[in-house]
């Protein structure tokens, strides 16, 4: 759907080829969390932790490890340190790091392949027509205007697009609010999508499971800025209000900043520096941020841990044929498959010239993990039935790079005798 919505786009209101439009089944493989969009070349990067180009595509064509030596050699990618430093707005790159626009990433890598084929560009000007696909679908009036094509459908038919979220976690979401923990929810979407997703997803007493609850946080900024540049504000029907000074109370709020949130927790909780734990799917827009800015504890939900043990969930199995989506033949379901194209999130072969000696690496998606997080966990499922006190070990400086990744490290970090015991 999201790949689709930005297709309808690009094609009626940029003019680029109808082509685009029709995707073929196996095509999802190039969508892969934490590539990195050369803009300008138009080349997809993966990065390892140095900042070294470990695998590179032109559009949606794999380079051969003599192509990314030959282009990009053994030295630190030229904008890594842009990256490293999550800088997010650049006109030279993009960080494809979360599902809600991944797919993008195929069709930038299409409008590539189809700009060559008529005429061979040395520069991409497609950009700035993705940005606009993207706003077009995703802007704040977009749910209330039925404007674009991912809002409709998604309102139209919340049962294809949406899963309700699983009995143990709504238990352990009201076991803490009973052991006295405040419970927050931070979305960058807006008020009313969030309220379409929460009602279907929790039930329409979802309220009732969070003390406060922030729509259109516009993430990473939520972090990142004072409470001058961003102050709450109040909604009426979902139409944002005036900006208010301070926050005196919990509630819905919209917009607003990390210090004055802050600010009010300590007030509820009466403790001078109250411990928050921050639970984000997004390296860039939750965990580096909570981090970084605001010193949260953080838990990266990371489905990519999901990749080791592909299981397609039963009752699909049983479904007929003509009821399950068109994508949904004997493969996992995505995004659960390690990219065939891409290889696994963690772990890479540097590219070597034919019979040298292969050395594996961490990817920098990787390296960010146990940086930034305190723990990675697949699904809130996986830690939903743990008594409320179990002690996680966390990821640290002077543990091993795997400690934090709850229940288990994912395959491609353990050495091979582990991985083979495992099996």
């Amino acid at each position: 759907l999201i790949y689709d919505s930005f297709a309808q786009y690009l094609v009626a209101e940029k003019g680029y080829d109808k082509d685009l439009l029709t995707l073929a089944p196996d095509s999802l493989d190039f969508c892969c969390k934490g590539l990195v969009l050369d803009i300008e070349e138009g080349n997809f990067l993966k990065l390892a932790e140095d900042g070294t180009v470990l695998r590179a595509s032109h559009g949606t064509k794999s380079m051969t490890s003599e192509e990314v030596l030959e282009t990009y050699g053994r030295r630190e990618w030229k904008h890594f340190n842009t990256v490293s430093g999550m800088v997010s707005r650049s006109a030279k790159y993009y960080l494809y790091d979360n599902y809600f626009d991944l797919p993008g990433a195929l069709l930038c890598a299409r409008a590539v392949d189809s700009l060559n084929q008529h005429d061979s560009q040395k520069k991409y000007d497609f950009w700035k027509d993705m940005v606009a696909a993207i706003q077009h679908n995703y802007k704040i009036s977009a749910f209330k205007e039925d404007c674009g094509a991912y809002f409709p459908e998604v309102k139209n038919h919340p049962d294809k697009y949406l899963q309700r979220c699983p009995e143990s976690v709504k238990k352990w979401l009201k076991q803490l609010k009973s052991a006295g923990k405040i419970l927050l929810l931070i979305t960058s979407s807006h008020s009313d999508y969030c309220r379409l997703l929460c009602e279907y997803i929790l039930g329409n007493d979802f309220e009732e499971y969070f003390d406060i609850v922030i729509t259109n946080a516009l993430k990473p900024g939520f972090f990142s800025h004072t409470p001058n540049q961003r102050p709450f504000r109040t909604l009426e029907n979902d139409e944002e209000q005036e900006a208010l000074l301070s926050l005196d109370k919990p509630g819905w709020y919209s917009q607003g900043n990390a210090i004055q949130l802050y600010e009010l927790l300590k007030k509820m909780t009466g403790k001078l520096d109250p411990k928050v734990v921050y639970f984000g799917d997004s390296m860039h827009s939750d965990i580096f941020p909570a981090h970084h800015y605001s010193n949260w504890e953080t838990v990266f939900i990371l489905e990519e841990l999901l990749g080791d043990k592909v299981t397609v969930p039963a009752e699909t199995e049983s479904e007929p044929l003509e009821k399950k989506g068109k994508y949904e033949g004997d493969q996992p379901k995505a995004p659960y498959f390690v990219s065939k194209q891409w290889g696994s999130f963690f772990m890479d072969r540097l590219p070597g010239l034919e019979n040298a000696e292969e050395t594996l690496v961490r990817t920098w998606s990787c390296k960010c993990i146990s940086t930034y997080s305190t723990i990675a966990i697949p699904t809130l499922e996986a830690i939903a039935d743990l008594p409320l006190d179990y002690r996680f070990t966390r990821f640290s400086s002077n543990s091993s790079a795997t400690a934090g990744y709850y229940p288990s490290p994912p395959r491609a970090l353990l050495p091979n005798e582990e991985s083979v015991t495992m099996k």
